[in-house]
């Protein structure tokens, strides 16, 4: 599934291998590297993606810092939907996007600068 609202785009893919693919492509419409995210269930599957994709991670820049030390104290799931909210999906998005997530799959994101 893939989702477009006016700030941003996201596509569920099955591997890191499609995410790769997907970030390529998104590079191609003219999204920077800044701009082009990257979500696993598993951070350690987030980083490797990241890297092989040069892709980014969601970090403070994107969620502040009140939801990034609150996220030290949440579960994956929930410091996951807060990373997808953080980049302008809806609460039932985000919800949707994390079940995939948790199904192993790959979410892959580009965000519009404002």
């Amino acid at each position: 599934m893939s989702s477009i609202n006016a700030k941003s785009y996201a596509k569920v893919v099955e591997n890191g291998v499609q995410a790769v693919k997907e970030v390529e492509e998104l590079r191609r419409t003219g999204y920077t590297d800044d701009q082009i995210f990257v979500l696993a269930h598993d951070g350690d599957r987030t980083d490797r993606i990241a890297d092989a994709a040069a892709a980014s991670e969601v970090g403070l820049k994107e969620e502040g810092v009140m939801n990034s030390v609150a996220n030290l104290f949440r579960s994956r799931g929930d410091e996951l939907r807060a990373k997808i909210t953080s980049l302008g999906f809806s609460d039932n998005e985000a919800d949707f996007y994390e079940k995939e997530l948790d199904l192993g799959k790959v979410l892959v994101i580009a965000k519009q600068n404002p």
